[in-house]
Parts: C-alpha cells; structure tokens; sequence
C-alpha cells in the first residue's frame, strides 16, 4: 500500500518532469499541510528549483500544474504565496483510504525493508552485575527501533552483545572464592557476584598481592584453565537468566547474545589485517591507529603488553556479522559518552572496505530528580526496585485512595501494563539524544504527553466499540465489516487525514532512528480523537453517521494499539 505523501509525490513528479522535461531535476516531495487553510497537503519544491530553473518559483508551481492534469482524489491543488502548492483531496478517497488501512494486516506501513537486514545492537549489560536504570534507555530505545524495522519488512538480528570478557573477571573471579560464603558461592545470584566483585577491586585498590592475585586469575581464564573457564561460563549464565527475566518483564527479546568473548578467536587476524592494510602502526609498544583525516585522536588497536581493546573486539565483531549475515546495516544503540569509539570504529572499517551501512545512536544520560544518577548519589537504582516502583504506583493509581482488600489479578496486570508503559514512553517521547530526567508524576499523568494518556485513550475508544457492538451486534474492527468512515466534517476529515500519515510516521521514526517521531505522532492523532469525540456524537447520532463514525473510530484505535506496539508499549482495552 503506497503512503498518500508518496502517491501524491509521484503525480506531482510526473508533472514537474512533464513541465521540465530536459532539467533533470530531483523528484518533489509532499508533505502534509501545516494547517488546514493550507489544504490537506503541500508541496514547497518550487522554492527550491528556483535556482536550477532561473525562474520565479511561482512560475515554476504554474507550469507543473498546468502540465498534467488533477487525479481523481485531488479536489484542487491551488498556489499560494511565491509558490507553495497546497493540495486538498476528496473525502471519499479519504475513507478509502482509511478502509484499505484499517483492512490492512500491516495497516499501510510500507513493506520497504523486504529482503534486506539489519543487525541491531542494544542494552548490551556487564555480566555479574545488575540491571540498573541507566540500563533502561539502550533497552528501550533499541527494542523500539527493532520493532520499527521489523515493521517495515526488514530481517532483524537482535544481538545483546554482552560485556562478558576482560580484566574484571580476574577480580571476580578471586572475589568469588574469598568474600563469598560457601552456601552463597552454592546458590550465587547476579547480586552476590556484583558484591564479590566491589569488594574484590576495592581491596585490589590497596593490597598489591590482592591485585597481583587478581591478575593471575585473569592470566589462567585467558590461557584456558579448566577450573576458571567453567567458573567464568557459570558466571554468564547465571547473568543470563537474571537478565532474561527483567527482559521478560520489558517485553524484550534477543536474537543472539553474543558477547565480546565470542570475538577473542578473530582478534589476532584484526591486527594483522590492519597491519596489511597500513592501518596501524606502532607506538611507545603499542599499535595504533591514526585518524589524520578525520581530526580524531588515535586508537590503540593492541596495548603495550598484547592485549586487546573494545576497538578490536568491536571490528572482529563488525566483519563478523557483515560475513553472516550480509546486512543491509548496522546500528549501535549507546549513550552519548562513546561517540569518538563509534566515529574511530566507523573510520577503520570504511578503511577497511566495508560496505555495511554503520549508525550509531547515542542516547542522553538519565538524571533522577535533578540528580545525576550515579552510585556515589546513592540513586543507582537497580532496574528491578524501577519496575516494581512503576507497577506500586500505577496500582495506587488504578484503585485510588480509598481502595481495600487485595488487589485483583486484572488490577495487577493493568498496573504492570500502565506502570511500564508509563517508564517507556517517559523516555520513547523524547529525542535520543536528549538527556532526561526522570520524573513519577509526569511519567504517570493521566494527562498530557505520557504513556497512560495514550493508554487511555485506547481504552476509551475500545470501550465505545463495546458499546456498540453489543446494541447492533456488529464488530466494526472486523476486515469484512463493510462500513466505510465518516470523513464529511472538518473534525472527521482532519482525524482521517492525521491517521493516514501513521505509514510514513512509522517510516520515518525507522530511517532516523528516532521513535520519538512515532511517539509524536501518535500522541498528537490521540489529541485530534478527542477533539473530534468532543465535537461528534456517535453512538446518540442517527444510524448512518453513527455507523460511519464508529468506523472512524474502530480505525484510529488499531493504528493506536499498533503504535503502541512498535513502541513496546501494550494497549489494555480498560482502564
């Protein structure tokens, strides 16, 4: 199903090429109407082919209209200003539209990313050491982005790339066998491995036989002791299944979880590729690579005592999954401390000869309460205490204050539904880039931008189709239902027009990598449903425009509970 913008992009495209036919000019683009007096879409091009033409962009605007003829949908398409075009369609293919939308499985997203991959690369914890919420951003946000891809067609490989090799597991693993009781060794959780680790490098800091100790614990795990390995390997499925859980919770699933260890073998092939390709050089003992060009500083590829870095263990793994699985691209979902990792990284495998498209998303830090969230603020919190606080609250909510006895199972699940919805969509609705700080009251409005308002809102209408339904016995969310949408009144219309832009909204959140588009999105389609359910009765108006509105609706509720979906974000149909 081909977006209205691109449908209408192609007809103006043909009449720009028809008007112009030797200039060779790039394909216009239309984009919605800023306003509704500007009609229902527009087209800004002729400004901009001013320049290429030697002509007056109204001039321009002129010539294109007049070289080809209206569509049937379009109603008129008038110029205004120097140039602008600004279109208005016919309600009736309004609502075809909106019927051949709602009809759809995929409701109009554009199948764009069929036969082609994209490996993404999130939330990527530290093994033996707890989830906490400066986790949740790479989580979230990385989901989100996989579910939009997935969306579009794309093959999407989901890789946890864990934090599973490196000096901290000679440290853990002599913290593990000396600050550890036997039973707690017998039955260690992610929380006591953290705790033997703390207090493991905290001795190391002041005891150099401690630290020495430590390091050679690290010497025998990297030569293959038996003994090691296997403490090492319970390590990281002990960390697995802890991460697992709180995943569940997050409704977050991984293709792979592969960490850094599963690269060491390639390592040494890195360096030598490097150094076949004058890449590295080296220097003070170790090998380096420069970036001369691209003004950055260097990057040790191998340390002065042969050891390896996240840059190597970062290329092998980059080679790795372009030779697996041939992706289309692939994108890192960080927070914004490691851009000069990313840019050094990117450098060397274009270097290299790499074709992948590679991106990097970096996300602001989050702050708690105006603090920034670190152990020495004491406002670490771990990611499970976040979730249950999100669920606590949202149940306090649901069942309001003067609320007894214990709550029931549908209770528990809504507050779990409206409480992590509420923690995800606090993040999902700003930029990634945008540094956040993280508020319960604002998270858990029932107003305003938040997840429950949209929550909310789903509801409400899931509840008015019940109505419905069981006064005439008829779904109106059923593909077969028959009833085309109401699109006759300027409330009706601007809703419809806002639904159909979902498509490109989805598009458009997946090209840049930015859910808060489709957050945007939806929040500001929720807000025209009200509007047009202030202004339009349905169920008391006469049946023909009852019938017709309900479809309308029965509509803008699916693209909602989608929307919601790509964002990770469950839709209860009561609150």
């Amino acid at each position: 199903m081909q977006t209205c913008e691109s449908e209408l992009s192609a007809w103006l495209a043909g009449a720009f090429a028809k008007a112009f036919p030797d200039a060779g000019i790039p394909a216009p683009r239309v984009l919605p109407a800023t306003d509704a007096k500007f009609g229902d879409f527009q087209c800004n091009d002729a400004m901009g082919l001013a320049k290429i033409l030697h002509k007056p962009p109204r001039t321009i605007a002129e010539a294109a209209l007049a070289a080809a003829p209206l569509p049937e949908f379009v109603e008129k398409a008038e110029i205004a200003g120097p140039g602008f075009i600004n279109i208005s369609v016919s309600p009736a293919w309004t609502a075809e539209r909106i019927e051949e939308m709602a009809a759809s499985p995929s409701l109009g997203i554009p199948q764009s990313g069929e036969g082609k991959c994209v490996v993404m690369d999130y939330s990527s914890p530290n093994a033996a050491k707890q989830m906490h919420i400066g986790h949740i951003r790479s989580t979230v946000i990385g989901n989100a982005i996989d579910r939009l891809y997935r969306a579009l067609g794309y093959r999407v490989v989901a890789d946890n790339h864990l934090g599973d090799w490196g000096t901290q597991f000679g440290i853990l693993i002599k913290g593990y066998r000396e600050c550890l009781s036997p039973a707690e060794r017998e039955s260690a959780a992610v929380a006591d491995l953290e705790r033997a680790y703390v207090e493991s490098s905290a001795r190391a800091k002041t005891d150099e036989e401690w630290k020495n100790a430590c390091r050679a614990e690290l010497v025998k795990l990297q030569q293959g002791d038996p003994e090691n390995l296997a403490l090492w390997k319970r390590f990281i499925d002990v960390s697995i299944a802890e991460f697992t859980r709180i995943y569940d919770l997050l409704g977050v699933k991984f293709d792979m979880w592969r960490g850094e260890s599963h690269y060491n073998d390639r390592l040494p092939g890195v360096i030598e590729e490097l150094q076949k390709a004058g890449l590295a050089e080296e220097s003070e003992g170790a090998l380096i690579v420069r970036f001369e060009e691209e003004k950055l500083p260097v990057a040790i590829v191998r340390k002065s005592d042969g050891g390896y870095n996240y840059t190597t263990t970062d290329i092998a793994c980059a080679e790795a999954r372009t030779e697996e699985f041939a992706p289309d691209r692939i994108v890192y979902v960080t927070d914004d401390r490691q851009q000069l990792h990313f840019k050094q990284l990117f450098a060397i495998c274009a270097r290299l000869g790499m074709k992948t498209k590679l991106v990097h998303v970096p996300f602001g830090l989050m702050s708690f309460q105006g603090k920034a969230i670190s152990t020495r603020e004491g406002n670490l919190i771990k990611l499970d205490e976040l979730l249950a606080e999100a669920e606590r609250r949202a149940l306090a909510v649901i069942r309001g204050e003067n609320a007894q006895g214990e709550p029931s199972e549908a209770e528990l699940r809504l507050a779990r539904q409206i409480g992590f919805g509420a923690v995800k969509y606090t993040d999902l609705s700003h930029d990634p880039a945008t540094a956040i700080d993280f508020d319960w009251d604002k998270a858990l409005a029932l107003e305003g931008n938040s997840g429950p308002y949209l929550q909310y809102a789903h509801a409400r209408v899931c509840s008015l189709i019940d109505r419905y339904s069981a006064a005439e016995g008829a779904d109106p969310r059923a593909a077969a239902c028959g009833i085309p949408p109401a699109v006759s009144t300027p409330a009706e219309k601007a809703l419809a027009l806002k639904m159909l832009q979902f498509p490109a909204a989805v598009a458009r959140a997946a090209d840049i990598c930015k859910p808060s588009v489709l957050a945007d999105y939806l929040f500001g389609l929720s807000q025209l449903y009200s509007s047009f359910y202030q202004s339009s009765p349905v169920l008391k108006s006469e049946p023909a425009v009852r019938d017709a509105r309900i479809a309308l609706c029965a509509a803008f509720g699916k693209i909602l509970a989608k929307g919601l979906e790509l964002l990770g974000i469950e839709a209860p149909e009561r609150i």
